[in-house]
């Protein structure tokens, strides 16, 4: 009986070895993603910093959070409220669930696309990770982003006052095909995943 080849010094002929090798090229957009999530990083501290001040009565942090979250009164604000406090700390959320949006894209799309990260037996080895592939990652994705959209659309009913009706139904419109996608992505990866050929015993 003829020994398997070990796929670890099973060389490729040149023209396979360059279209394999060309998925390196994806490495500069991750590395990309990991410097946009430094920005959400900094975005997130100096929103909370605002925050903080404004809480301690600075009149300059409450203006930038008002301009920031597009909150209208019809009198000046100069005081933090039960609203703005919601609606800043809805848009820290927010920062948060865009950012373990990229966590997966980066973490999940390179392990899957690109390489192996070899974190087996690692103790803070994400759960998701040690059995994530392109159809879960597409599913856990579009989840996500609903999440997101929840968030974008509960910030505008609480603001609604300074919305027309038209982008409210709009916003609304487009959460919901959000999340029929979603459904069908899932849909269709059980059904890819219930049709898959099986062994024959």
């Amino acid at each position: 009986m003829s020994a398997i080849p070990d796929p670890r010094t099973t060389r490729l002929r040149p023209l396979p070895n360059l279209i394999f090798a060309s998925r390196w090229l994806q490495l500069p957009l991750y590395l990309g993603l990991i410097v946009a999530q430094g920005v959400y990083v900094f975005h997130f501290w100096v929103e909370l910093v605002h925050l903080l001040e404004a809480a301690f009565g600075s009149q300059a942090a409450l203006d930038k959070l008002v301009t920031s979250i597009g909150y209208k009164a019809d009198a000046e604000v100069t005081a933090l409220n039960e609203t703005i406090i919601m609606l800043v700390v809805l848009a820290l959320i927010d920062v948060v669930m865009i950012s373990n949006l990229l966590i997966m894209v980066i973490v999940g799309g390179y392990e899957t696309f690109v390489s192996r990260l070899h974190l087996e037996g690692h103790p803070d080895q994400p759960e998701w990770l040690s059995h994530v592939n392109a159809s879960v990652l597409k599913v856990k994705l579009a989840t996500a982003i609903i999440g997101i959209s929840s968030i974008h659309l509960l910030k505008t009913f609480i603001n609604a006052g300074n919305y027309e009706e038209k982008v409210l139904l709009w916003q609304t419109v487009i959460h919901i095909a959000f999340l029929f996608s979603a459904l069908a992505i899932a849909l269709a990866d059980r059904l890819m995943s219930h049709s898959s050929p099986r062994d024959d015993r």
